[in-house]
């Protein structure tokens, strides 16, 4: 039989994304659930042996270091092989964003099988989520740690870690675009958003030429001085001050970009502000 612990919480403190129960066991001969349907979603990963998952009219023979996810509502059939029966872990959570989160790292209903090389990784994340199974404040922000830790682990191998809407192209930019918006005030790169999106640097400028008409370069450059123009007309702030928030350190090099993309320097555009 699974065994599991149920994480209860009149006050929970996430909606996005929460650990609802988890659990490891070592399945007899044959051991099968279901068919059933799931209040939530839920994903086994199989640590030792074989079995199989239905779905529908879809059978998928599974194995170590392989997984499966069951959606809410949906129902399915699982089962340990007779003579190699299955040993694996599962966790299941809900949350507002749960199947985005999911989406993300490539599974979905029509991709619930996966395959992930960090074993040792996710039964130790679990078995620390068994071991702080008290509800408490603490114990509910170290669970959603753990489950994003679980999430970040099966995101870097799982075969369908890629993007998976129709335009993966889009979504680096997408990705891209998001990253400068949060980091624009640093001493940000080209190379270092190219490899936060984990493409090349041509790819990059390639796929921001397609979707945007600019380059990577411009379009940091171009919101870095949006934002410095909101912050000349919005407060009282130095120029040398807005252009550190907007992340150059040489004033002089400040004005120079400000006043090529504006057509006159900082000081003067302030002086403007209330015309």
């Amino acid at each position: 039989m699974e065994s599991s612990y149920i994480l209860q919480s009149a006050d929970r403190k996430f909606n996005d994304l929460y650990l609802c129960y988890c659990g490891c066991d070592k399945c007899p001969p044959g051991y099968g659930f279901g068919p059933a349907v799931r209040p939530n979603y839920l994903i086994h990963y199989i640590l030792e042996g074989k079995g199989s998952y239905q779905i529908g009219e879809k059978l998928y023979q599974l194995e170590a270091d392989q997984g499966f996810l069951i959606e809410p509502q949906v129902q399915t059939y699982y089962c340990a092989d007779s003579l190699e029966p299955w040993t694996y872990l599962w966790i299941g959570f809900d949350g507002a964003n749960a199947g985005k989160y999911l989406q993300d790292i490539g599974l979905t209903g029509s991709h619930p099988v996966f395959r992930c090389s960090y074993p040792d990784e996710l039964r130790h994340i679990v078995m620390e989520m068994l071991e702080h199974n008290i509800c408490t404040s603490s114990n509910q922000l170290l669970m959603i740690g753990l489950l994003y830790s679980f999430f970040s682990v099966l995101a870097r191998n799982t075969a369908a870690a890629v993007p998976v809407n129709s335009d993966g192209g889009n979504q680096y930019v997408q990705q891209a675009v998001e990253f400068i918006q949060n980091n624009y005030a640093f001493a940000l790169r080209v190379t270092d958003i190219a490899d936060y999106v984990c493409v090349n640097r041509s790819y990059l400028y390639t796929l921001f030429k397609k979707h945007l008409n600019t380059s990577p370069q411009d379009y940091l450059t171009n919101y870095r001085i949006t934002r410095a123009a909101e912050l000349l007309k919005l407060t009282d702030l130095s120029v040398e001050s807005v252009a550190l928030s907007c992340g150059y350190n040489d004033v002089l090099v400040f004005s120079k970009a400000f006043k090529a993309r504006k057509g006159i320097p900082p000081s003067k555009y302030r002086r403007q502000k209330n015309i």
